[in-house]
């Protein structure tokens, strides 16, 4: 089943095994208390939502309304492929302003682990605006954006 909802402090856990879980790509997160104090004002400020219920944490995803940006989203391994990041987007595109480009700095077309989040952010949309370098893991990233006045949802 697929509970997509706002996060709460409860979740903290999961998030940070889901961080554990895609630190060889997002670089180093569970181990960085300012990773772990963003996290916690997000889930604080209701600008994190995630995939879970009560046999397990899935996936999650950061927003920032203030910058109208998605600022992080992982899925679990085990459950990729299974529509979750999809829910997990629409979620938040929801909470954004869809009258303004929405951006995303996410993997490029040379990483062939980011070739999922490049799929499914281009199904909403979102198209390559400029290389951002390299990540904390070293592989390279791009800021897409969404235009603005797009039907996303």
């Amino acid at each position: 089943m697929n509970i997509t909802r706002l996060s709460a402090k409860d979740d903290f856990p999961g998030w940070l095994e889901l961080a554990r879980e895609v630190e060889p790509l997002f670089g180093p997160m569970v181990a960085d208390p300012i990773f772990q104090e963003s996290l916690k004002v997000a889930i604080a400020h209701k600008m994190a939502f995630c995939t879970a219920d009560e046999n397990g944490f899935y996936g999650g995803i950061v927003i920032s309304p203030e910058n109208n940006e998605i600022l992080w989203l992982a899925v679990t391994q085990k459950c990729r492929g299974r529509g979750f990041g999809t829910a997990l987007l629409t979620e938040a595109l929801s909470h954004l302003d869809q009258t303004k480009p929405i951006s995303v700095t996410t993997f490029d077309q040379t990483c062939p682990a980011g070739i999922p989040a490049r799929k499914l952010y281009l199904s909403f949309g979102f198209q390559d605006d400029s290389p951002a370098g390299l990540n904390p893991a070293g592989i390279p990233i791009v800021t897409m954006i969404c235009p603005c006045n797009r039907s996303l949802i």
